[in-house]
């Protein structure tokens, strides 16, 4: 069975929500569209609050980044 491929816009918001979680810079954002990056921003910055919350490792195991955004 195909797998139908995921929004790049939702690729770019898991993708900004996991550098988030993890700690990494938001400097770290691969894209130079305006709108990929919006969208990776708002992942980024739902993850560092995540992160500060302390919903890391198993913790956070339940918030699945792939429903949200």
């Amino acid at each position: 069975m195909k797998r139908q491929k995921r929004d790049r816009f939702q690729r770019a918001y898991v993708h900004g929500y996991k550098a988030g979680v993890s700690g990494r810079s938001r400097d770290d954002c691969p894209s130079q569209d305006i709108d990929l990056r919006e969208y990776w921003m708002s992942g980024w910055r739902e993850g560092r609050g995540d992160q500060w919350s302390g919903m890391t490792g198993v913790s956070g195991i339940h918030k699945n980044p792939m429903v949200a955004g």
